[in-house]
């Protein structure tokens, strides 16, 4: 069934031997040994071989994160360069869509590379880890973010639920629990939030976010289809079947398995278009 809808993945890492020079030496011990990830990856990907490996799965378009975590001087820390995703979607613009990666520390600094970002170079929103920060989301710092996603109309994705032990000196708290996201709905009621990583293991209390606001979404990316929790499956395929977005958070997840573990569920056809492909499409505002 893979090919009958053209998906749109939400959530995908860059993963170039230009973007892995980013990272701040992690070595395979997250990705190989905890997440799984083939090996041979950890050298890097083309974008084409990248899209090569979309195309296998029968996804369309991957949402690119220039992806910053932690602050300046502190373990694991890595601010990818906007620069770098963007060019990325000049080269291919039907087939990649860039997501602006959020510092909350960096102030208002930060606040107007996100909106240059957005109106100069072809930005869609904007992506947070709040773990990395160890700062809650309804925190202050970062409101005027939040602020600006509204005044330009992009919606503000963010980790919610459980953060990893991505290596010893890489501990970080489970800051973002998915209640967090009730009071920032309530004061911005014109942002569009997306919780990706489901919420696991918090995962009803995200489904309960996204029942009570109509402006918060779900993004089912970095845990396997296969074992999805049940109340998040029935969610998908009854009553939020306008609320949840695919991702991956590609390579914790690999396409082609997300894919096939998706097929297998039975989900119903107009759930399965509006999951993989519609609701990205409404709530980022793309043309089809």
């Amino acid at each position: 069934m893979s090919g009958d809808v053209r998906a749109i993945d939400a959530v995908v890492n860059i993963w170039t031997p230009e973007a892995l020079a980013c990272r701040p030496g992690w070595g395979p011990g997250f990705f190989v040994g905890k997440m799984k990830v083939d090996e041979a990856l950890m050298r890097g990907l083309s974008l084409q071989e990248l899209i090569d490996r979309m195309d296998a799965a029968g996804i369309e378009r991957g949402f690119l994160i220039a992806h910053k975590s932690g602050r300046p001087g502190l373990p694991g820390c890595y601010h990818l360069p906007y620069g770098l995703v963007a060019r990325a979607v000049e080269r291919y613009p039907d087939r990649f869509h860039g997501l602006a990666g959020v510092d909350p520390f960096e102030g208002m600094k930060g606040v107007r590379a996100l909106e240059s970002a957005v109106r100069n170079e072809g930005f869609i929103g904007a992506h947070c880890y709040p773990h990395w920060f160890d700062l809650e989301p309804d925190q202050a710092r970062y409101y005027p973010f939040y602020a600006k996603c509204v005044e330009l109309g992009v919606p503000y994705q963010m980790q919610v639920g459980q953060s990893m032990i991505y290596a010893p000196e890489h501990l970080t708290r489970s800051v973002a629990r998915p209640i967090l996201l009730d009071a920032i709905a309530c004061d911005f009621p014109e942002l569009k939030l997306i919780g990706i990583h489901i919420g696991i293991p918090w995962h009803d209390e995200m489904i309960a976010m996204a029942w009570k606001h109509p402006n918060i979404y779900i993004g089912s990316d970095a845990h396997r289809p296969k074992y999805w929790p049940e109340s998040f499956i029935r969610f998908i395929n009854s009553w939020g079947q306008d609320k949840v977005i695919f991702g991956t958070d590609f390579p914790v997840i690999d396409f082609q398995r997300a894919m096939s573990d998706i097929d297998a569920m039975g989900l119903k056809p107009e759930v399965r278009r509006k999951f993989l492909r519609e609701n990205a499409l409404r709530v980022y505002g793309l043309a089809a």
